[in-house]
């Protein structure tokens, strides 16, 4: 009886022992390589895929414990997929609850086509859900600090809505931002059309930023696109008015005059030729798609019918007379 008793005991303590040793496995803080750390769970993954990709992202350094402990808990088909960030050091306990309970980012902004890296920024610093890391911040320190190879920040940020937590560092906004740009002109580069005028992805980009000032209808993006295609191909000047104003500057009152056309810029493509040194813009994935498969034709004008639409010309005759109809008259 006395050893049946000592047996109990000791059984006992062993199970107290290894307990309290799953009990800190669970809920003691584990550290962040980064913080904050951003990390997708994509829809439809199961409870060990999105383990994996938790331990791919640097949530985790083993994925079997919290696959265990979701069982353990009931939980294993509760995970809601969604954008996640972390702050903080987080437990196993703490984790699952959040990708359980679906708590993903709490804010958003959004970044709209078109706008230029000045706007964004004075977006970014009048948002109230983020952290204003930046605003002493020069563009070349931001970029810096974002881990970018580019010295312009122009055009290097994608237009998308972006979910965060509340209180989150801009910065690590404009490096997710950043990083979708690489990743979606990359993966559209990749997929181009053959003999294109492009030395790099960044040419395209360039030029897919002047696409998104100059489309009005968005049915026309692959036409406009066309033009300047064809255009570089035969050495022509882009001559487009938004890059005119870009390199104008705050000098530009709303009026675009003769004389800012012919006044020398490295962003007037009425007196340089070829691309402007960066993006004017920041382009969306429409625009980038269609400079990388523009329209099939011999188009080399456009001008605006004021419907938002473009009446589109080979030659310069047809152009001049679609100009008289459509803006002089």
């Amino acid at each position: 009886m006395k050893n049946n008793s000592k047996l109990a005991i000791e059984i006992i303590f062993l199970l107290m022992v290894l307990a309290g040793a799953i009990a800190y496995l669970v809920f003691k803080p584990n550290p962040l390589p980064r913080k904050p750390l951003e990390f997708t769970l994509n829809s439809g993954s199961s409870l060990k895929s999105a383990a994996t990709q938790m331990k791919q992202a640097g949530v985790l350094e083993s994925d079997w414990m919290i696959v265990w402990l979701a069982r353990a808990m009931g939980k294993a088909g509760q995970i809601k997929y969604g954008n996640y960030q972390l702050e903080k050091d987080i437990s196993l306990y703490e984790l699952l609850d959040i990708i359980t309970s679906g708590r993903t980012e709490r804010s958003r902004a959004t970044i709209i086509e078109g706008i230029t890296f000045k706007e964004l920024r004075t977006m970014l610093n009048a948002h109230p859900g983020l952290r204003h890391d930046t605003s002493l911040l020069s563009d070349s320190e931001i970029m810096q600090r974002i881990g970018a190879l580019e010295p312009d920040a122009e055009g290097l940020f994608f237009p998308d809505t972006y979910n965060f937590s509340s209180g989150s560092s801009d910065i690590a906004f404009l490096k997710r931002a950043y990083q979708a740009m690489q990743k979606h002109l990359q993966a559209s580069w990749e997929k181009r059309e053959a003999d294109l005028p492009f030395e790099s992805p960044y040419q395209a980009l360039i030029l897919a930023s002047i696409v998104e000032k100059e489309t009005g209808k968005p049915s026309d993006r692959t036409m406009i696109a066309s033009v300047f295609v064809n255009r570089i191909r035969k050495n022509m000047r882009l001559q487009t008015d938004p890059t005119v104003i870009y390199g104008m500057g705050d000098k530009f009152d709303g009026n675009l005059r003769k004389r800012d056309l012919t006044a020398d810029t490295a962003y007037n493509t009425y007196t340089r030729s070829g691309l402007t040194p960066t993006p004017i813009a920041l382009p969306g994935l429409a625009s980038i798609e269609a400079v990388l498969h523009p329209a099939r034709s011999k188009a080399l004008y456009f001008v605006a019918r004021g419907d938002g639409s473009s009446y589109f010309s080979e030659s310069l005759i047809e152009h001049n007379n679609a100009v008289n109809r459509y803006q002089l008259k």
